[in-house]
């Protein structure tokens, strides 16, 4: 398996023993929650604004998560229209704290900018992307 992430390391955290099913492997539910907090750090940066999740699209679990992993979520702005961004999504753990490393799942996440009344807002347009890109990442 490539141990080549993509994008960039947005949240951390370790697997506990209250976050498992009946046969001891860290629930899905759990790790599509850390992947939407990780997501929607992400769009928000690019939004510069509220983002509300709209979808959630090609999950794709590869390996189980163990109690004691630590849980890395890696995100990249896929793309962006008037009012919505598409984030890549990509979760990987470190075994046993420091050992070995497996990508676990990934997904494409969609989000909508939003005001305080929960209304589509247009995203910001920046003339030079990837510079700015770079500086929130």
């Amino acid at each position: 398996m490539s141990q080549t992430t993509r994008g960039r390391i947005t949240t951390r955290t370790i697997a506990m023993p209250g976050d498992t099913n009946p046969s001891g492997d860290i629930f899905g539910g759990w790790v599509l929650s850390q992947m939407d907090i990780a997501a929607g750090i992400c769009a928000g940066q690019r939004a510069q604004s509220r983002v509300v999740t709209v979808s959630v699209d090609k999950m794709s679990f590869i390996r189980p998560v163990k109690v004691g992993d630590i849980l890395g979520i890696y995100t990249e702005v896929d793309s962006v229209g008037k009012t919505s961004i598409n984030v890549h999504i990509e979760a990987w753990v470190r075994r046993d704290r420091i050992g070995l490393r497996e990508k676990v799942t990934e997904a494409k996440f969609k989000f909508v900018a939003v005001n305080d009344d929960g209304k589509p807002i247009p995203l910001p347009v920046f003339e030079d992307l990837p510079s700015y890109v770079s500086q929130i990442q």
